[in-house]
């Protein structure tokens, strides 16, 4: 069966991108991971505060709703939030590992906002997306890579957000995997979309973050649905 990676990083353009926030770390990972009884293959989400729902209740974060979208559409997969507040590429690179004892399926890659918002090295950002990649790779050796783009925050500088910006596509040449837009397309910059922060998505705004992934994510699933049936016609 193909196995998909979605690579969703991305940063707020004009706002700064996902705060390291202090306080409101959802670890749902662990409760998520120990379902022993439920074996629907995983649909991955690794990101950060954006993934995990901050300031929001876990159904309302994105991922869920992507999980609602599922089961609607007749789909045997499970959905489990890996989000964490101030997650960095890094920190998916300590945590990857541990998550591959899921039988992932796609791995929705939510990474490295809070590495821009630091001014860390593109090169270093780009190395740790890269070891996440392998990783997996290692588990599941057919796995297809999506990538999507991302933005550095505007006052980091020219130089540095122009080499922020070419590391996904550059990823995505490199991994022969293909780029998918912007994540929070039609939601950073929109006060109404976002919380008081300016950061992180409302409710509407996860909304409208899981029809963007949604429209990538769909036809993935229904790829590998085919796949499945067409290897069991009895099912």
């Amino acid at each position: 069966m193909v196995r998909k990676i979605l690579l969703t990083c991305l940063l707020v353009p004009g706002i700064g991108g996902c705060a390291p926030d202090e306080g409101d770390v959802r670890r749902e990972e662990a409760a998520n991971v120990a379902s022993p009884e439920d074996r629907r293959p995983v649909v991955l989400f690794l990101g950060t505060s954006l993934t995990a729902g901050y300031g929001l209740e876990g159904d309302q974060a994105y991922p869920a709703l992507i999980q609602q979208r599922i089961d609607s559409s007749g789909y045997g997969y499970r959905v489990v939030n890996a989000g964490e507040s101030g997650s960095t590429s890094a920190g998916g690179v300590r945590r990857i590992g541990w998550l591959l004892r899921l039988p992932v399926e796609v791995l929705v890659l939510e990474l490295g906002a809070n590495d821009g918002l630091r001014g860390q090295d593109p090169a270093i950002t780009k190395a740790s997306l890269e070891q996440i990649i392998d990783s997996t790779r290692t588990v599941y050796p057919a796995a297809e890579i999506l990538i999507a783009a991302m933005e550095a925050p505007p006052n980091m500088g020219p130089e540095y957000t122009s080499a922020f910006r070419g590391v996904f596509p550059e990823l995505a040449r490199e991994e022969n995997a293909t780029l998918i837009p912007f994540l929070l397309q039609g939601v950073a910059g929109v006060p109404l979309l976002n919380q008081a922060d300016g950061i992180h998505p409302t409710v509407e705004g996860q909304r409208l973050i899981a029809s963007n992934v949604w429209r990538v994510l769909h036809p993935v699933l229904e790829r590998l649905s085919a796949a499945a049936a067409e290897a069991d016609p009895s099912s």
